[in-house]
């Protein structure tokens, strides 16, 4: 994986969601992440704590780079979506931000 900009610790799927279901609602303080839509299609919403975008993924050769310290919520699942997330850490509960505004409270200014 030549594109992705650090060294692969962790591989996992999302899949069987329902149309409509949200996930993901967080923002880490190290980890980075590619999000890629293997099947099917679906929304990220990110924000740094000034700028908000939404970004469609629906193309299997395409990847989503999210660097620490953006909030990410998935959106919009197409039926049948499959979403392939690369992170650049083991999973550490320790590494999240779960609410918004603890997330803010540390974005810098």
């Amino acid at each position: 994986m030549r594109h992705v900009p650090f060294e692969i610790q962790r591989v996992y799927y999302l899949y069987d969601i329902s149309e409509g279901a949200s996930r993901a609602g967080h923002s880490h303080k190290n980890l980075q992440q590619v999000l890629i839509a293997m099947s099917g299609s679906f929304e990220v919403h990110l924000d740094d704590g000034r700028e908000k975008r939404i970004v469609r993924l629906n193309q299997p050769q395409e990847g989503l780079y999210i660097p620490c310290m953006i909030w990410r919520e998935i959106h919009e699942f197409s039926s049948g979506a499959v979403c392939v997330s690369l992170a650049s850490l083991l999973y550490d509960e320790a590494d999240y931000y779960r609410r918004y505004d603890e997330f803010l409270l540390a974005v810098p200014e």
